[in-house]
């Protein structure tokens, strides 16, 4: 899948089940393993995992890779191969600051902006 529409689905994906602070890094050039990160927060665990079922549903639908999933309470990463998105209650979001770790490698913007 063409990886403006697979963003665009991943996004649309996040929105629908109300995720907050949308950021997508692109990293292409700058790690081999994809070529951009999308990072959401959801308000509880339950949240997150909400917001991870659809990502994962909704790619399934659309015919896109998965990679992996991996889960934990407070964080839960989705690989799409060109995308790698990070779904995290917002505590654990400012602890790993992937945002500051990533700014420093790639070009940052709210994922509406991309």
């Amino acid at each position: 899948m063409e990886l403006n529409k697979l963003q665009t689905l991943v996004i649309n994906a996040l929105e629908d089940v109300k995720a907050h602070e949308l950021t997508a890094i692109d990293v292409r050039g700058k790690i081999d393993i994809t070529d951009l990160m999308i990072i959401a927060s959801g308000t509880s665990d339950r949240h997150i995992q909400a917001l991870a079922d659809n990502v994962v549903e909704n790619a399934k639908k659309s015919g896109a890779t998965i990679v992996g999933v991996e889960k934990d309470r407070s964080w839960v990463l989705i690989d799409l191969y060109d995308i790698v998105v990070h779904i995290m209650l917002p505590e654990t979001r400012k602890f790993y600051d992937l945002e500051k770790l990533w700014q420093l490698q790639g070009q940052q913007e709210p994922a509406s902006m991309i």
